[in-house]
């Protein structure tokens, strides 16, 4: 018999017989040239005219759930990538290899569903109401609006529930490892051993034992994770929630590129379950789209009765009179954080840049010291006193002369959390002071000592957007962001959305109703700037109204589709005649607006010189023709569209 099978990897579907009955979806070992590669059973086919390879094993005698294999597809002509990338989506690592098998990775066997339940979950009358408005909302996708502090979490804990309680499995999507705890925690408090966790700091065997164990498994289970959750092997799926939805890290850079929320979306479609997608802040084209649809439900109402908004101050960055006490503080700050200590209570400091200083100068020659690798400013780490690439992590003693001129006098301008936590420590030196960044070695992050956090012992919390999120800290009194306008300028049509979500987010993690009066400093360069004001005002509906209009003009989503062309080569000769030959192919097409030819954010790497174009229009399918004939050295990279 004959099968066309996706083997994994840079590759599509290939024929291969096999002396045997297979199920579309059954996982089965093939060779692909020299190598031997796990792959999926699409369908059974006809004998081909040509010359076949046989299948070397089959892997399991349980298949795929039908949904996957579909999803498979989906990604392989939505986004333009080889079938095989897909399906690496798919199967863990390692899936040909024998494990031994451990009870303990999950606990005891699950009991009943209906025993599982272990406590009611309590919902306020706003909460009711959004519940039934999701249960009514017309479509598989339905977009909770509710802002910080309204209980998201209990309405999916309900909507779970109701799955369960129907012998159907949960899928619940998180922006970040770090953010699972709390989450999983109260999912395990109702459902104790039904709930899964999946993420990319398990070992190969861990995952693989997950998805054994879930591909065998009649039970339903509720499985928490990354936007890699998305792909665990359940075979009764009723409902799906993407919490934080407008986060990026939903979308993945590397091939093969995708949208975490746009491949729910039609997976909800397909399996014909409800996606729930929560935010605070949605994302502007996702919100617009639901709107259409009248599948927006509104949940604006606090879950705790006593929780209060903020006193918030916005602080210029300009006047130095602000700034009297510390440089970087701004001293109305600095006095709260002393209140707050004398109280016991506790105060996060938000900045999204880590480091000590993002620029090192010549102060002769005004050279500035970068990486070799990737030609970007080096950052000033001063507990280690090195000079550290963001980009590639190349790292490098500070040295003691300009690596040009040789003149000494080299300068650090600017300031990373690194830096604040030391001027903190200077300015407060009994406070017990913990930072959370990308440079936290293992142990120390925010997942590893929540529980520390939480408790009130950490009396100053410093870190980039790890600690702006999702966090519900009883204990917290005050928030002090040190540089709100950081984001605003970067060339990219969403840098005021995402400045609006983050500082949305970080205001968002003090009157939860804890405790009485809490304050917010915003600092900025930029004080009346509009986005800010709105964040300031907590008022997603005017920002909205402010983005959509922008967008409209200018033409970017929700309004035109956007794909990114980009190409990497040796000398930037050979990049500019690449890219005007193909800005000269697409110019054909008139139905696409095509930008000028641009350097990249990242211009100059150790691999050569990257360009790029923006195309745009208001058809995907325009798009998706004009990429046919493209140079194989170009990356394209299809902005998520919204939803289906």
């Amino acid at each position: 018999m004959f099968y066309e099978v996706i083997p994994e990897g840079k590759v599509e579907a290939l024929t291969y017989d096999f002396d045997g009955s297979l199920l579309p979806g059954q996982i089965v070992l093939v060779s692909v040239g020299q190598r031997t590669v796990p792959g999926i059973i699409i369908k059974k086919v006809a004998q081909p005219v040509f010359k076949t390879k046989t299948i070397l094993k089959v892997l399991y005698s349980e298949q795929l759930p039908a949904h996957l294999v579909k999803t498979v597809q989906f990604i392989h002509d939505y986004y333009l990538a080889p079938s095989g990338q897909a399906v690496s989506l798919i199967l863990p690592r390692g899936v040909e290899k024998k494990r031994r098998k451990t009870e303990q990775m999950f606990g005891e066997k699950a009991k009943s569903k209906l025993e599982l339940i272990s406590r009611e979950i309590m919902l306020n009358t706003a909460q009711k109401n959004a519940l039934e408005g999701l249960q009514k909302a017309v479509g598989a996708t339905k977009l909770l609006f509710g802002v910080t502090g309204s209980g998201k979490t209990n309405i999916y804990l309900k909507m779970a529930s109701k799955a369960l309680l129907e012998h159907k499995s949960t899928i619940l999507l998180v922006p970040e490892i770090a953010l699972t705890g709390q989450l999983v925690q109260a999912f395990r408090n109702i459902f104790k051993t039904q709930v899964i966790v999946m993420h990319s700091q398990q070992t190969e065997a861990e995952r693989h034992l997950i998805f054994e164990m879930l591909l065998r498994s009649d039970q339903p289970r509720i499985v928490v994770g990354p936007r890699s959750a998305l792909f665990a092997p359940l075979s009764n799926i009723g409902l799906i929630i993407i919490d934080e939805e407008h986060e990026n890290t939903y979308f993945q850079e590397n091939p093969p590129r995708y949208s975490a929320v746009r491949v729910a979306s039609f997976m909800a479609n397909t399996i014909g379950c409800p996606l729930v997608l929560g935010s605070a802040t949605p994302k502007v084209e996702d919100f617009k789209i639901a709107s259409e649809h009248n599948s927006v439900i509104t949940l604006t109402q606090k879950a705790k009765k006593d929780a209060t908004r903020p006193t918030i101050e916005i602080i210029d960055f300009k006047d130095r009179d602000n700034f009297t006490r510390n440089k970087y503080f701004a001293n109305s700050l600095l006095s709260a954080i002393a209140t707050n200590l004398e109280q016991g209570r506790q105060t996060l400091i938000f900045h999204n840049r880590r480091g000590s200083a993002p620029l090192t100068i010549c102060e002769s020659c005004g050279e500035e010291v970068l990486c070799p690798n990737c030609y970007l400013p080096l950052t000033l780490h001063a507990d280690s006193y090195e000079l550290i690439c963001h980009t590639c992590d190349y790292h490098m003693k500070v040295p003691v002369v300009c690596p040009k001129c040789g003149a000494p006098g080299l300068i650090h301008k600017g300031f990373g959390t690194k830096l604040l936590e030391a001027e903190l420590r200077k300015l407060f030196p009994k406070a017990k002071i913990r930072r959370f960044d990308a440079d936290n070695k293992k142990g120390e992050g925010l997942d590893a000592v929540y529980t520390e956090v939480k408790s009130g012992e950490v009396d100053i919390i410093v870190g980039t957007q790890t600690i702006a999120k999702g966090l519900d800290l009883p204990k917290l009194a005050t928030v002090g962001v040190v540089q709100a306008d950081a984001g605003l300028s970067l060339p990219d049509y969403m840098a005021e959305e995402r400045t609006f979500q983050l500082l949305t987010q970080v205001i968002g993690r003090v009157g939860r109703g804890h405790l009485g009066n809490a304050e917010v400093f915003i600092q900025t360069f930029r004080p009346e700037h509009p986005v800010l004001q709105f964040a300031a005002n907590e008022d997603y509906l005017e920002f909205y109204k402010y983005m959509i209009k922008k967008r409209q003009r200018a033409g970017f989503p929700p309004f035109k589709f956007v794909m990114k062309l980009e190409i990497t080569l040796k000398t930037e000769a050979i990049v500019l005649k690449k890219i005007r030959d193909l800005i000269n192919q697409l110019s054909l097409n008139k139905s696409l607006l095509i930008s000028p030819a641009q350097p990249a954010f990242h211009e100059r790497t150790a691999k050569g010189y990257t360009w790029q174009i923006i195309v745009r229009s208001k058809s995907r399918k325009d798009l998706i023709k004009a990429c046919a004939g493209i140079d194989k050295n170009f990356k394209i990279t299809l902005d998520p569209p919204g939803l289906l």
